[in-house]
């Protein structure tokens, strides 16, 4: 019966402790924090009050604590009793001795089930393997090799270790306990029997400690923990890095032959890169998501892409605008961290210094490429993928920072232009903005929250990153300030979350360790931290990019099968378009049309060989005489036919023809050459082909033999080689039978009939129209053309008198002349007198010398004889023979220039140009035009860019 009572008894004074104790048992919420952002924890959080704090977060996210041994708690003195009005110890004895049953018991249950959940979440963090299943038996025997396995397993902690970490549970039930007895009320009986409990001096001694300052020990020590097991987690995802790099470079080795598949994160690039090329605008078309970091001029932009990156990459200037065009980063895990471009093949090893200040200057480089004269920014993408291990897999754009005021420098437009550009990229739907903005500096200066607020009203895509935290904490008077920054109070823009961030000390050269663990380390000591003005998550580069990542890949995931429907459409519009409109022709794009030109240009080219020589002979012996024929009549014949012999004749031509031979006969052949050559590979490249003719090619074949054409030099050596020929032939008078003074007989004619022709239009444009036309034409002439003709007539009475007059007029025939008109009443000047002269002394020449050359006809048999006993003299015959001869030398000589040298040579020229052009992007658009073209082109982007987003998807299905 007495134990029944006992039990009773104990039954109620368990009650009476629970209902006692049930306003200081609690829980502490610790926020669910991603693993790598729980070095960070909230010491003044708003519902802890007074509350105990639970250990089973931390404990249970690093390690299993089954192999702990638990502590002996000391017991607090009990401080209820069973009845409040009787002092009766022994029961308050035997409830306490319960108490510790209970506490023992909850242990064991709570630490077993904390241990079993522990390896779960253990077992969850272990890296899916399941798509490296093929490397597994290679791995699995030769690991050993690379890894020391025992040395791992010695630096892990062990259970001892573990046990130190653990909080010191004595003191935490102690300190609850004086916290208990503090908030409980009791009878004077109760008094009594607390001053004679030994353990009352001690609570005497705790109570003279605040509150508040237990409090604050408390979550100390807990904050300490934490970042102990950090450490430890650290530690163990760095050893887990370093096998995933061993693995792929294991595979880089060549160990395995079937080829990796792309990762999704390079697939989905691709796609975004084949986007720029087909619409580089950026219009509705193009939804798929990026994240857009938007923010002020030295907000910070560059240096939190940075940080993500986890590499200096970008260019860097004190005050001045240095992102001058947008930048695509393409993030993604690999063995090496290394960047390189889209358009090249080199790698910048991001470890080394000298890669990074080459990556740098490369990346200034392509942007004052892009920007055109007469701006400062540009719209043009430069594309660059950065892998490393550990990198989170994105897509971002940084763009140009936005500015107020254009300073000096800078063109009319560049703020116009900046805004233009961050809102094309901004108004695509799924584009997750990234905003950045500085936190040292007013918020009231801001301008890229109001165009945020503008793109995306409702904060759906917004991710808000105040930076230069340590900076605004030191400065900002108020740190309530800070965070009505961070929860977007200050701005009329709304955000998905609210980020707070430090990139450094402002020293360009730190590096991206030496940032991060200065990061961290304000971060640990931060008032905002210690009095919940932050949350834990919401500090950090390292937890930004977590959830930028996370944002991205749910944005992705949500957007992109509608993405390829809206391909799979347009490519059926397109095609139905080419159907209805090029219904025989096949789909060719710019770069097949380009190919398909390219074979046509290299065959003409080669149909120059087969020009037969005759041709090309008689086309260079008619082009070279009508290039030298004035030549040779005026300054060669005319003068040396006024001398009164034939040595003279023969003198003055031999001397005459030396010194053009010297100094320009070479020279004119060669350009006529030139020239020649110029002409048949135009009429060759112009010329249609009937029915395979396509028009769409012309403009690229006249580039293209214009371009050639300026490239291609006359061999040097020729010139030299011509003028020996040339003076060998000309020294030549031995005229071997009459068939050949013939020839020369009918060249002369021609030609000195083509100079009479001349003549006579000149004097008709001089004197004007004669009476026939006159009358026939109702013409009259001018009055210089009057005066012009009564000194013709003047002048032609005066070789009738004389018809052997020398070529000059004397000073005293000219005031004959002059005498003879004015007394007609013409008045007229000497030059006047002077300039008719030459033209009706050279008809009547040119008529003297074709009588000439007719009674030449005979002269064949006195040239034999040298003209010996003969009134008859052929020297000019000769002359025009000499004359044709060299021509016919020179132009086979060339012929043979032509086709053994200067063919193959401009071929080679065409091949340059054709390759030149082929690398050359903007010249093909620009010579290779039309609807046909763009249809083509459009066809095969939608094409490539449905065929991306296909392989992407499926790609994306697999991995969930």
């Amino acid at each position: 019966m007495w134990r029944v009572r006992r039990a009773a008894v104990a039954c109620e004074v368990c009650q009476s402790l629970v209902k006692h104790s049930s306003g200081t048992k609690g829980s502490l919420p610790l926020q669910k924090l991603h693993l790598v952002s729980r070095s960070i924890y909230h010491t003044h959080h708003p519902t802890l009050k007074l509350q105990r704090p639970q250990l089973r977060m931390s404990l249970q996210q690093f390690s299993s604590l089954t192999s702990l041994p638990l502590r002996k708690l000391k017991l607090s003195p009990v401080k209820y009793g069973y009845q409040p009005h009787r002092n009766f110890w022994p029961a308050r004895l035997a409830a306490r001795l319960l108490k510790l049953r209970y506490l023992i018991l909850g242990s064991a249950v709570g630490g077993g089930y904390t241990a079993k959940k522990t390896f779960d979440q253990w077992k969850d963090m272990i890296p899916d393997l399941s798509d490296y299943k093929w490397i597994v038996p290679d791995i699995v025997w030769e690991i050993d090799e690379y890894i020391d396995l025992e040395k791992i397993r010695k630096a892990l902690p062990n259970s001892e270790d573990l046990a130190k970490l653990a909080p010191d549970f004595d003191k935490i039930a102690e300190s609850l306990s004086l916290l208990k007895d503090f908030f409980t009320t009791g009878s004077p009986g109760e008094t009594a029997f607390r001053a004679t409990d030994p353990g009352s001096e001690s609570d005497k001694r705790y109570r003279k400690v605040s509150d508040k300052e237990k409090i604050d020990q408390l979550q100390e020590e807990l904050l300490h923990t934490q970042l102990k097991y950090q450490r430890i987690l650290e530690r163990l995802e760095k050893e887990n890095k370093e096998l995933r790099k061993l693995v792929l470079q294991k595979d880089d080795k060549g160990i395995h032959h079937r080829k990796l598949k792309k990762s999704l994160i390079d697939m989905y690039s691709e796609v975004l890169d084949v986007l720029s090329d087909y619409d580089a605008s950026y219009n509705t078309q193009d939804h798929l998501p990026r994240v857009v970091v938007v923010g002020d001029q030295s907000a910070g932009k560059t240096s939190v892409l940075e940080m993500i990156a986890q590499a200096r990459i970008f260019p860097r200037g004190s005050g001045e605008m240095m992102t001058r065009s947008p930048v695509k980063v393409t993030l993604s895990e690999g063995p090496h961290h290394v960047a390189l471009f889209k358009d090249s093949s080199r790698e910048f090893d991001l470890t080394k210094e000298e890669d990074l200040a080459a990556l740098r200057h490369e990346i200034e480089l392509r942007m004052r490429k892009n920007v055109k004269e007469g701006c400062t920014v540009s719209p043009e993408t430069i594309s660059l993928n950065v892998k490393g291990p550990g990198l989170q897999r994105m897509v971002l754009v940084d763009l140009p920072g936005v500015i107020n005021t254009v300073t000096s420098g800078m063109a009319p437009d560049t703020k116009e232009t900046i805004f233009s550009i961050s809102k094309a990229y901004m108004q695509n739907p799924n584009a997750i903005i990234l905003c950045i903005q500085d936190g040292s500096v007013d918020a009231e200066r801001s301008i890229v929250t109001d165009l945020v607020s503008q793109m995306d009203p409702h904060g759906r895509r917004t991710i808000f990153v105040l930076t230069k935290v340590d900076l605004a904490e030191k400065n900002v008077t108020s740190p309530s300030r800070i965070q009505q920054i961070i929860e977007g109070k200050l701005f009329p823009m709304k955000a998905l979350g609210y980020f707070a961030v430090v990139t450094g000390k402002g020293n360009s050269s730190e590096s991206i360790e030496a940032i991060r663990d200065y990061e961290e380390e304000f971060f640990q000591n931060s008032k905002l931290l210690k009095t919940s003005m932050l949350k834990a998550h919401q500090v950090t580069t390292r937890n930004l990019s977590l959830a930028v990542s996370d944002c991205f890949w749910k944005m992705v995931r949500e957007s992109v099968e509608q993405q390829a429907d809206s391909f799979k459409a347009t490519r059926f519009n397109l095609e139905t378009e080419w159907k209805n409109n090029y219904p025989r022709l096949r789909e060719l794009d710019r770069n097949e049309l380009f190919e398909k030109a390219k074979n046509e240009i290299l065959d003409e080219v080669i149909s120059l060989s087969q020009v037969t020589p005759k041709h090309w002979e008689e086309i260079l012996q008619q082009s070279l005489w009508e290039r030298v024929s004035t030549h040779v009549i005026e300054n060669i014949y005319l003068p040396a036919a006024q001398t009164m012999n034939s040595g003279t004749f023969n003198t003055t031509v031999d001397i005459k023809l030396k010194q053009w031979t010297d100094k320009q006969l070479p020279n004119k052949a060669v350009e006529v050459a030139w020239e020649t050559l110029q002409e048949e590979f135009s009429r060759f490249m112009t010329e249609p082909k009937g029915k395979e003719h396509d028009d769409i090619f012309d403009k690229l074949k006249e580039a293209v033999k214009e371009e050639s054409i300026k490239r291609h030099k006359w061999n040097d050596f020729a010139e030299d080689s011509l003028r020996v020929i040339q003076h060998n032939a000309l020294e030549d008078r031995s005229i071997s039978d009459k068939q050949q003074w013939d020839a020369a007989i009918y060249f002369m004619e021609e030609a000195l009939q083509a100079r009479l022709k001349d003549t006579e239009n000149a004097i008709e444009n001089m004197v004007g129209p004669d009476w026939k036309k006159r009358w026939l034409y109702w013409k009259n002439r001018t009055q210089e053309q009057c005066v012009h003709n009564e000194t013709k007539n003047e002048l032609e009475k005066m070789l009738k008198c004389n018809e052997e007059h020398p070529a000059y007029l004397a000073s005293d025939e000219i005031t004959t002349v002059r005498k003879n008109l004015e007394s007609r009443g013409v008045e007229v000047d000497p030059s006047l007198i002077k300039d008719t002269w030459h033209q009706v002394y050279r008809r009547h020449f040119l008529k003297t010398a074709l009588n000439h050359c007719n009674l030449c006809r005979r002269g064949f048999y006195y040239y034999q004889r040298h003209f010996v006993d003969s009134e008859l003299e052929c020297n000019d015959v000769v002359l025009f023979w000499r004359i044709q001869r060299m021509l016919a030398i020179t132009a086979n000589t060339l012929r043979q220039q032509l086709t053994n040298t200067e063919v193959r040579r401009l071929e080679k020229n065409v091949k340059e140009v054709l390759e030149d052009f082929a690398e050359d992007s903007e010249k093909k658009v620009k010579l290779l035009t039309g609807k046909r073209v763009q249809l083509a082109e459009d066809l095969k982007k939608v094409r490539e860019i449905q065929e991306k987003l296909d392989a992407f998807i499926e790609a994306l299905h697999q991995e969930k």
